[in-house]
């Protein structure tokens, strides 16, 4: 349920893992990404989202990045919540992860054993399938993979699994079909779907949480609207704050790919404000007003 009446904690149970509420996510950061990995850990993140997808991500400077904070905040890799994704090739260029005329249990324990490696890690906490392989329903693919990654679920390999750039009709498919149901749909999230209102309902329904990404970004001219512009005067806060409060209040985990130092702090700040009932229904409806 939404939490819009008191302090938001930055460490949750789901599943009996313990998951943070805010991620740091590490896409199209190229040469940067260890430095930047480092930076967001050094600066209070608790989670990072990566990809084994070396045409977005470099999941391998990731893992230096982990490697290099943990060492200067003196913190252990159970201090940390990794989450990485496999990808089908058609999302990949031709620095694959895994063997490409192999078949799909294959390619996924492949993915997974070079995002280990890439991670200096012997387990994940949480590994999502990118995206289904096309844009409507469910596939023989895609069941291979889900039931490849439900095997390395039951393992203990991945202590949670998911699935991320999916539709309503899809994840209703995945749920009614799979023998783990996903912990986790990471969406693109935009204001004119009321935020992806029936998935995340979906989700509440179905004991998943939602991750959102492009929070910012997918949304920039409805928060440049006057009442947003209201709530920052009103709370002394960036408009950044204010829509990753908002997801942090309705149940989302927000993600945010900042490159600044500063807006990493000031992102995590956003557990220090706290917006109204009023504001929250108004946030949720902003692409509605005045039509």
């Amino acid at each position: 349920m939404p939490d819009t009446s008191h302090q938001i904690s930055r460490l949750v149970k789901h599943r009996g893992v313990t998951i943070p509420t805010f991620l740091y996510g590490t896409a199209w950061k190229e040469a940067q990404t260890e430095a930047l990995t480092s930076a967001a850990i050094e600066s209070g993140f608790l989670g990072i989202d990566t990809a084994n997808q070396r045409r977005h991500y470099d999941e391998a400077g990731v893992g230096k990045g982990v490697q290099l904070a943990l060492a200067k905040k003196n913190l252990q890799r159970g201090d940390l919540f990794l989450q990485t994704k496999f990808t089908y090739a058609a999302s990949q260029d031709h620095r694959l992860p895994y063997e490409p005329e192999a078949d799909y249990t294959t390619q996924v324990r492949q993915s997974f054993t070079s995002s280990l490696e890439h991670l200096n890690a012997s387990y994940l906490d949480s590994y999502i399938l990118h995206d289904p392989a096309s844009s409507q329903g469910l596939n023989a693919a895609d069941w291979e993979v889900w039931r490849a990654m439900e095997t390395l679920q039951k393992s203990g390999s991945a202590k949670l699994i998911g699935v991320s750039n999916i539709g309503f009709e899809q994840l209703q498919l995945l749920v009614e079909g799979s023998e783990v149901k996903p912990a986790f749909v990471q969406n693109r999230c935009y204001a004119r779907t009321r935020w992806d209102a029936g998935i995340r309902a979906l989700c509440d329904a179905n004991d998943m949480i939602y991750q959102g990404f492009s929070l910012l970004t997918a949304n920039s001219v409805e928060l440049n609207r006057p009442e947003i512009h209201a709530i920052s005067k009103r709370l002394g806060c960036s408009i950044a704050q204010i829509v990753f409060r908002f997801a942090l209040q309705i149940g989302m985990i927000p993600l945010t790919g900042t490159t600044s130092k500063s807006h990493m702090q000031e992102d995590l700040a956003s557990y220090e404000i706290e917006l109204t009932e009023a504001e929250i229904d108004m946030i949720e409806n902003i692409a509605f007003i005045d039509k």
